[in-house]
């Protein structure tokens, strides 16, 4: 029996939506809201859904749509496209892959082109690949592809959602299981007596610079945030945990704790974790969280915001893996915060 609504998970990794074209998950996500909550949207991509009494403080739970992909950048006489970067790769995942290019006329399939290595001088075979030197080759005559794609047409790793055991893989689960973990919560609450405007955000264009969570909290103005994404997955090979703390697959919750966040939502979650039984770890960072937090947390006179994250490996890669026990246990833990607020929180530091 599944653990989460897996059916609408799906449905939101299985659409393209790199940072700055995040139309279709938005789509996606603001048609299941509308069937339980009030539902808007921004000229810069966000989506909102929003349940409680509409004339109540705010409570903004973020989590972005976007996802890391490429923009073609040329198109050589052969057809052949170079690209750039949108957010951080590892260009050693892309080699080989499978694309889709978001053209004006339709969707392209393409693949991402290597010299092989039976025609690589010696030195070049143990050098690791560069987005420079790859291409994609989308197997059409020269001539349709300069005219089918042009330069400024994005593109996503084609590679959809399945599950391994309790474990959910697929791009894009940075951060499309955030922003179904923030409207799941707004689903746990929506029976529920609130004392709060509470508002779930599918933000824009985090991978490039948290930039529609800077404008979705100007818009909202909330009393406090919350910014859902995914931290490493700490069992795997390779990842330290005494850099990246104990966060193991089934270990629920990833509570972050450092200068930014704050401290008194952190406090008050665990709290509430605790008094219900919900599992959850402590993730340490001495600067900013990398997150949407970050920009929510400096909005107009400044939002207090906590950060709760998913253990995923194999992060910003064509197969990235999270548990559905420890999605489970992020939209309980929101929830449980909210309930237990009391109608005036003071969220003020204290020392």
């Amino acid at each position: 029996m599944s653990v989460i609504n897996r059916e609408f998970l799906f449905s939101l990794l299985e659409v393209a939506a790199p940072s700055g074209l995040e139309r279709r998950a938005a789509d996606v996500w603001l048609k299941e809201a509308a069937t339980f909550a009030r539902t808007g949207e921004d000229h810069y991509g966000n989506a909102y859904a929003e349940i409680g009494p509409e004339d109540a403080p705010v409570i903004a739970l973020m989590g972005h749509l976007d996802e890391i992909g490429l923009i073609v950048s040329h198109v050589d006489s052969e057809g052949f496209l170079a690209v750039l970067p949108v957010g951080g790769w590892d260009p050693q995942v892309l080699v080989g892959q499978r694309i889709r290019l978001l053209a004006p006329g339709g969707d392209v399939i393409g693949v991402i082109g290597k010299k092989a290595i039976h025609v690589m001088e010696a030195d070049e075979r143990s050098k690791a690949s560069k987005l420079e030197d790859l291409w994609i080759d989308v197997g059409l005559p020269k001539e349709e592809v300069q005219s089918l794609i042009p330069v400024g047409t994005y593109g996503v790793i084609e590679q959809g959602p399945v599950m391994v055991g309790t474990r959910v893989v697929s791009r894009a689960l940075d951060n499309r299981v955030g922003a179904f973990i923030v409207l799941e919560t707004l689903r746990a609450l929506k029976d529920h007596d609130l004392k709060y405007r509470v508002v779930a955000v599918g933000t824009s264009q985090e991978e490039i610079g948290c930039f529609g969570a800077q404008v979705g909290g100007y818009r909202l103005d909330p009393i406090a945030g919350v910014a859902v994404d995914v931290t490493h997955e700490t069992k795997q090979p390779g990842v330290s945990e005494k850099k990246y703390g104990v966060a193991p697959f089934g270990s629920g919750a990833n509570l972050t704790v450092g200068p930014m966040v704050s401290p008194v939502i952190t406090r008050q979650m665990t709290d509430a974790a605790r008094e219900a039984g919900i599992p959850f770890t402590l993730g340490a960072t001495g600067r900013y969280s990398g997150t949407d937090a970050d920009a929510l947390t400096l909005v107009r006179a400044g939002v207090p915001s906590a950060v709760v994250s998913i253990p995923n490996r194999y992060m910003h890669s064509p197969s990235e893996m999270v548990d559905e026990h420890d999605v489970k246990a992020c939209t309980d833990i929101i929830a449980a915060w909210i309930r237990a607020l009391p109608e005036t929180p003071d969220f003020t530091r204290r020392g």
